[in-house]
């Protein structure tokens, strides 16, 4: 019988780590004051028609705390990393010299500051909403399978039980990702 359990475990627990994997990624192209390679993550480029990420058609450096420097392989291409770097409206201006283009990223206001860890909290609830339903998912599975008389109550209550640890896990984990971009981007 506990076989069963098993798999509802294994698909909660895959919702859950998709979930937090989730929050993670967003947490990563949120801009903190300071130069990060990952917020051209989501920035594309019409390389001959294909959508192109970035870090494929140049290296991207942190020369200093706050300026990132792309190196484009394919000079032909500088115009247009520019134009989708300034099409995708990053807060950041993009100069270039003919070579390399520079983004400059200004210290953030305290204004901007809240604003932005307003936006993180918004993810992390949205996170335990995701791990929630994937809750609600497995619960119903478990009492489905006491209806079906696969299992008894009794074990129907410790799966619950076992279900819900796993849930408070996740929304410790959650609230410890918020809690450390929060301190990152309060940071001055």
């Amino acid at each position: 019988m506990s076989e069963l359990f098993d798999e509802i475990e294994l698909s909660f627990q895959e919702e859950v780590e998709k979930a937090i994997n989730h929050q993670i990624n967003e947490y990563l192209v949120i801009r903190a004051g300071r130069a990060n390679p990952h917020i051209l993550d989501k920035v594309f480029v019409d390389y001959y028609g294909v959508p192109t990420p970035i870090k494929n058609m140049a290296s991207i450096t942190v020369p200093e705390a706050r300026i990132l420097a792309i190196s484009v392989w394919d000079q032909s291409q500088l115009k247009n990393i520019v134009k989708a770097i300034t099409a995708a409206d990053l807060g950041v201006t993009p100069n270039e010299d003919g070579k390399i283009i520079r983004l400059i990223f200004p210290i953030l206001t305290e204004e901007r500051r809240k604003d932005i860890v307003k936006n993180l909290k918004k993810i992390a609830e949205e996170t335990k909403i995701a791990v929630r339903n994937a809750r609600r998912d497995a619960m119903d599975m478990v009492k489905d399978l006491e209806k079906d008389g696969e299992i008894s109550e009794d074990d129907r209550e410790i799966y619950e039980e076992k279900i819900q640890k796993m849930v408070d896990t996740a929304c410790d984990k959650i609230e410890e990702n918020f809690k450390t971009k929060e301190k990152e981007i309060m940071e001055i």
